[in-house]
């Protein structure tokens, strides 16, 4: 990592690639340092414990969520509903270009850290929130798609579930196809709302007269 990159900076670098490629508590103090070609000194000047450089790391991944995940999805697509779907491929992307080794950084560490520790438990769900914030943007932009009355907020949470099932069950079987499924499902779940924003029958609907008519 080059050495006229401020410190703090490299600490910060360092540390994301580390916890996110093998997790927070296998991830030392003595690897940090030399991933960021730096001193003890300077890694407790900054941080006075791993806890705090993990709280940064946390901080950091809130900065960088809309311009590496939610605006290069709108720079992309112009639809408001389709704009939630090129969201969910970069997530797509990101689990093939590294071979199922990486998911989402703040689902593995809400799993991995579970209720231990309740600042980074905070900022992990700050994360979360974000997200699902940029996710209602989508849905509000796209409210003539949608029936009236639809939960924006809860929707949002429910398409964060798809995404991080979708990405773990994906690194589970090493295979994009539960990812693919999960998506596909939203999208069919998606065409029958906008069915019944239109006036229409949805899917669901015709299924069920199909049925009682058999």
């Amino acid at each position: 990592m080059p050495e006229q990159i401020p410190t703090r900076e490299r600490l910060i670098v360092a540390a994301m690639g580390l916890v996110r490629a093998q997790g927070y508590h296998a991830t030392s103090m003595a690897q940090i340092l030399k991933a960021a070609q730096a001193n003890s000194g300077s890694l407790y000047y900054f941080f006075k414990t791993k806890k705090d450089l993990l709280l940064a790391v946390l901080d950091r991944y809130t900065e960088l969520l809309w311009p590496t995940v939610i605006q290069p999805a709108f720079d992309r697509v112009s639809d408001p509903i389709e704009r939630i779907f090129a969201i969910l491929d970069g997530y797509r992307q990101m689990l093939l270009s590294t071979d199922f080794k990486l998911g989402c950084p703040i689902g593995d560490l809400a799993l991995e850290l579970g209720d231990s520790d309740p600042a980074a438990r905070e900022k992990i769900a700050l994360n979360f929130r974000n997200w699902c914030e940029a996710i209602e943007r989508c849905l509000e932009d796209g409210a003539g798609s949608l029936p009236n009355g639809i939960d924006r907020a809860a929707m949002a949470q429910f398409i964060l579930s798809v995404m991080e099932g979708g990405v773990m069950q994906a690194r589970a079987h090493r295979s994009i196809e539960p990812f693919d499924a999960c998506v596909a499902h939203m999208r069919d779940y998606f065409k029958r709302l906008g069915a019944e924003a239109r006036g229409g029958p949805s899917r669901l609907d015709a299924d069920t007269a199909d049925r009682d008519a058999g």
